[in-house]
């Protein structure tokens, strides 16, 4: 388990059932690792702001993570975290490696729409 303060999704029925239910979602998929970290910390930041989005994590290396290590949207991604943008189960946006606050939300505006006050 990622030891993060956000909702972790541990099976790949999990997985299919948040995606499927929750209209905005962003999935980040790594490791305890440096390029993972801020990844992490920065989803945890913004929860509070980007109330209509849901934020979770998934352990890189559960084999459950096939459905996010399999999508062809990841194909050529070479390092971690893999973070995936779910608009009503669809992937909208994919990344890969280490973001900075800025560069997600970006992502999330465009995708998701900003938060409201």
């Amino acid at each position: 388990m990622l030891y993060t303060n956000l909702k972790h999704i541990e099976t790949a029925a999990d997985h299919a059932k948040i995606i499927g239910s929750d209209e905005n979602v962003m999935v980040i998929c790594g490791r305890m690792g440096p390029m993972c970290i801020p990844v992490y910390e920065i989803a945890e930041e913004l929860e509070e702001e980007y109330k209509h989005v849901k934020f979770y994590d998934m352990e890189f290396d559960n084999p459950e993570a096939h459905v996010i290590r399999n999508i062809p949207e990841v194909r050529g991604f070479m390092g971690i975290p893999f973070t995936i943008y779910y608009k009503n189960g669809k992937v909208v946006k994919a990344t890969s490696s280490i973001q900075t606050r800025n560069q997600v939300t970006a992502i999330l505006n465009d995708s998701f729409g900003s938060p409201t006050k």
